[in-house]
C-alpha cells in the first residue's frame, strides 16, 4: 500500500510565511508528477502548483510570485514554501503524487489526508 503524510499546516498572520511537507511511503516504484491542491469552505477544489520529475513547474494565477514548490525524489517527498499569505489562501491543502507501485507498472494517483492552512490576524 502507498501512504501521503502531510504536514506544516498551521495558523498565520498575513503577509506570514508557511512550508507544507508531503512525503509518500510503502511499495513505491516510481513518482511522476506531484502537485499540491486546496479547497476553502463551499468552494471547489483548486490546482495550486505542480512540479514534474525533472522539477518543471506550473503554479495557479492566484499564487504565482508568493509560492514555490520543490521535491526530493530520494525522500519521495514535495514541498510547497508559501509566502506573503493572504486570508484568501486560507483553505486545506491536499497533496497529490502518481505513483507507480512495485509489481504493477501503471500509475496511480494518490492524495495525502489534508492539512488546514488559516491566514488571519
Amino acid at each position: 500500500q502507498v501512504q501521503l503524510v502531510e504536514s506544516g499546516g498551521g495558523l498565520v498572520q498575513p503577509g506570514g510565511s508557511l512550508r507544507l511537507s508531503c512525503a509518500a511511503s510503502g511499495s513505491i516504484l516510481s513518482i511522476s508528477d506531484m502537485g499540491w491542491y486546496r479547497q476553502a469552505p463551499g468552494k471547489q477544489r483548486e490546482l495550486v502548483a505542480t512540479i514534474t520529475r525533472i522539477s518543471s513547474t506550473t503554479f495557479a494565477d492566484s499564487v504565482k510570485g508568493r509560492f514555490a514548490i520543490s521535491r526530493d525524489n530520494a525522500k519521495n517527498t514535495v514541498y510547497l514554501q508559501m509566502n506573503s499569505l493572504k486570508p484568501e489562501d486560507t483553505a486545506v491543502y491536499y497533496c497529490k503524487m502518481e505513483i507507480s507501485r512495485r509489481g504493477t507498472g501503471a500509475y496511480t494517483n494518490y492524495w495525502g489526508q489534508g492539512t488546514q492552512v488559516t491566514v488571519s490576524s
